[in-house]
């Protein structure tokens, strides 16, 4: 679901009109609209989207789930993926996968280690 799909989600689950949630929020019912049509890019700041989250009651997962859509419609990591080196290190390895391309069975080994390392405390590959 892209962003301004949440976007439009969130503010129908609310029960707000378009015009009652932009006025709220301080913004223009114009860039509201935009926002949600994925027809302008959102905005960068952390803290507005972040405000945003807390208008619409978003809590962990959820919350996380709307900054990650945020990011990558813009065509950004998430920020705390763009600066974790491990997560950085395997990539190039899941891109070649995405792209469809053959891993043997070495790099397919040391993606999946990688990317159990990332999820376990230690930071050590748990099977």
């Amino acid at each position: 679901m892209t962003f301004g799909a949440q976007l439009k989600n969130y503010r129908i689950r609310k029960g707000l009109t378009l015009r009652k949630c932009s006025d709220e929020l301080g913004v223009d019912p114009s860039n509201w609209s935009k926002w949600e049509r994925d027809v302008n890019p959102v905005p960068k700041d952390i803290a507005v989207l972040e405000a945003w989250a807390e208008f619409f009651g978003l809590e962990d997962g959820e919350k996380l789930g709307f900054l990650d859509a945020a990011a990558l419609s813009r065509r950004e990591l998430p920020s705390d993926i763009a600066n974790d080196e491990k997560v950085l290190a395997a990539l190039p390895t899941f891109f070649r996968a995405a792209r469809g391309a053959d891993l043997d069975d070495a790099q397919l080994k040391q993606f999946i280690e990688d990317v159990r390392s990332l999820h376990s405390p230690d930071g050590k590959a748990t099977k």
